[in-house]
């Protein structure tokens, strides 16, 4: 109910003890009176039977007139919220002011967008010199902003993803694995199992809740969704996110035990059996107040979500905490949550946050930026320095005069996945497919998929792993690998070149370099099988991300985040001793190639000395040419064999 029911509901209770209505029928008032009871308690056909009534009694009875059309606001019936307006507004246009501006809002819901500036300007002149909490600027900017889009459409041809996951029930909130093989959404059901049809029913919590449900993509198409039995509950759980290899899910659970507030954000990861029991992530991420709609990033490191905690822009905000550790458990731990700022939070409700595979391009719903309707899907991109841009708007028809909420797209860029109740005959809402307009796309990205694996068992490990841009050393990717199979994927933006570092304690760790090109594509995704091996004497890996310029021994900074890793495993196994090898190719004399390569071995010891590593687990040796793995008459076989090694002593 808008502002507009309180205002009157407040003159009306002060009418109850000696203030005059605009009228002096009693019947006319106890009718007024009657559908405000009826009103209050969501019988809305009953408050406008008992208006209708009090009117014919006073034609003229503004009160009346000015509460129908909040009852068709709140119904979405604009067209009669309209012509009620227009009445109370005939009769007395000074009665009450903001029916000004409640009559520009409902030209704008009617798509009458060229008469929203005269309401707006009417109201300002009649508020002049008034405080107001009202907006009417932004309505106007609204309506220029819808008039233009209808003019300019972004072409697009939403397809419903039919039966096997839409049904007469609402289905909203799509996730999707990176690979976009596994979706997971939010079904609104019966509590009662045994009730086949619930069109009947008000979608209330007494009669209603949300599960959640999984369709598996098999030649293209979607089978049959089932439910997640065991995450369902006899309470709500919805508005989720997967990590982008699927293994983990973050979402929404309201009023479940252990909880902090009247809806927290919980945790789950898949296991042989199925999903794990959900953990409650706690502090900062849950509040005593509202917390929802998570969005976990595919760098394996950052959730968005929405929450009505204080020290937002508007009423309901995206904030964002990263990772900074984990639980005995497993359960990730975050960081403090920090607001994404009024570059992307507005003086409204932003709803529905989805930060795309590239980590760059978040895609949110918003009522508080210039759109089409109530909530209207947008993007904004992160520029150089972490800032984010101005938010745009997706354009019509994607955006209707209806909420749009929920888009997700897949990590190609080029489908995008959306809930909408506008778009097919009936009120429920279906989840729907679109083709992404090159416009609106996000950067380019694609993934690497593979199995972390004991050298000697062949037994699936659990493993960290971290991948580090090398250009700055940043860490762009950390994730783990599941724990019932071993498996991994991560995705990457296009155009960078990365070093890749996988680690598990009691374990050697591996470590990797490629470059993601430019025109990388999420249909071509990089494939790798990691085997680890267990420290022991005589084992040894080659240090891939360890850099020199030719015929130098000067450490590359570049090295420093591998080296780094060294370090890592060194001090998590004191006991153990290592050896760092330095290898050279066949170029110049046997002498010159040991020298050169006992110099650089010695650079890698004194970095990792200068860590806190002491002497008595280190040491240094220069090989030369001496062990090649490669055939020296290419220059690929030279590359390779140019290394640096560690190997296990004792």
């Amino acid at each position: 109910m808008r502002y507009l029911l309180i205002v009157i509901i407040s003159c009306c209770c002060l009418g109850v003890s000696g203030q005059k209505y605009s009228v002096k029928s009693k019947k006319a008032i106890a009718g007024f009176e009657a559908a405000q009871k009826s009103y209050a308690n969501n019988q809305f056909d009953n408050a406008i039977n008992y208006l209708n009534a009090a009117i014919k009694k006073e034609p003229a009875f503004i009160e009346a007139y000015l509460l129908k059309a909040d009852i068709y606001f709140n119904q979405k019936l604009y067209l009669l919220e309209e012509e009620a307006l227009g009445k109370a507004i005939t009769i007395d246009s000074s009665f009450f002011k903001p029916a000004l501006f409640n009559m520009g809002v409902a030209k704008y819901n009617t798509g009458k967008y060229d008469e929203v500036a005269f309401w707006m300007d009417t109201f300002k002149k009649y508020n002049k010199g008034k405080k107001t909490k009202l907006n009417p600027d932004f309505w106007v900017e609204k309506a220029v902003f819808a008039k233009e889009a209808i003019v300019n459409p972004i072409f697009i041809e939403p397809v419903n993803l039919g039966e096997n996951i839409n049904s007469d029930l609402d289905e909203y909130w799509p996730s999707l694995s990176a690979d976009g093989e596994t979706m997971i959404f939010t079904v609104l059901v019966p509590k009662d199992p045994f009730v086949t049809d619930a069109q009947g029913l008000t979608k209330n919590a007494i009669n209603f809740k949300e599960d959640f449900y999984a369709s598996n993509r098999a030649n293209n198409d979607w089978q049959k969704r089932e439910a997640v039995v065991s995450l369902n509950t006899n309470s709500n759980e919805g508005a989720q996110t997967l990590s982008a290899d699927g293994n983990w899910m973050f979402f929404t659970a309201c009023g479940r035990s252990g909880g902090k507030g009247s809806c927290d954000i919980w945790f789950s990861y898949r296991t042989n059996e199925g999903w794990s029991d959900p953990t409650n992530l706690g502090s900062p991420v849950n509040t005593p107040f509202w917390e929802s709609q998570p969005s976990f990033s595919a760098d394996g490191r950052s959730l968005y979500f929405v929450s009505s905690r204080p020290g937002g822009v508007g009423q309901k905000d995206i904030w964002k905490s990263t990772i900074i550790g984990f639980k005995r458990d497993g359960t990730p731990f975050f960081g403090k949550a920090e607001n994404l700022g009024p570059k992307v939070n507005s003086e409204g409700n932003e709803n529905s946050p989805f930060i795309h595979h590239d980590n760059q391009t978040l895609y949110f719903s918003s009522d508080g930026w210039p759109g089409m309707g109530a909530m209207d899907l947008f993007y904004t991109q992160r520029e150089v320095g972490g800032e984010w841009s101005r938010p745009v708007n997706l354009g019509y028809p994607l955006n209707t005069e209806n909420d749009e909420i929920g888009l997700v797209i897949n990590a190609k860029g080029d489908l995008g996945y959306f809930s909408s109740d506008g778009l097919d005959e009936g009120d429920d809402k279906d989840l729907y497919q679109f083709t992404i307009p090159q416009q609106i796309r996000p950067k380019p990205v694609t993934y690497v998929k593979g199995k972390v694996i004991d050298w000697e068992t062949n037994d699936v490990l659990s493993a960290d792993i971290r991948i580090n841009n090398m250009s700055d050393g940043q860490l762009s990717v950390l994730a783990t690998t599941a724990p019932h199979s071993g498996e991994f994927l991560f995705c990457l933006p296009a155009g960078g070149q990365y070093a890749l570092n996988i680690q598990k304690e009691g374990y050697l760790f591996y470590s990797d370099n490629f470059t993601v090109e430019k025109n990388a594509s999420i249909n071509k995704p990089q494939k790798l099988d990691v085997y680890l091996s267990k420290i022991k004497a005589g084992a040894s890996f080659v240090l891939r991300n360890v850099f020199f310029e030719s015929n130098s021994y000067s450490l590359d900074p570049v090295s420093h985040t591998e080296l780094d890793y060294v370090v890592r495993l060194l001090k998590l196994n004191p006991n153990t001793k290592v050896e760092i090898g330095g290898h050279t190719d066949n170029t110049g004399s046997v002498a010159y190639n040991v020298e050169l390569s006992g110099k650089r071995a010695k650079a890698v010891y004194e970095y990792i000395l200068t860590k806190g590593i002491d002497t008595s687990q280190l040491s240094y040796k220069g090989y030369g040419m001496a062990h090649p793995l490669e055939s020296n008459d290419t220059e690929e076989g030279k590359a390779i064999n140019r290394r640096t090694e560690l190997k296990v002593i004792e």
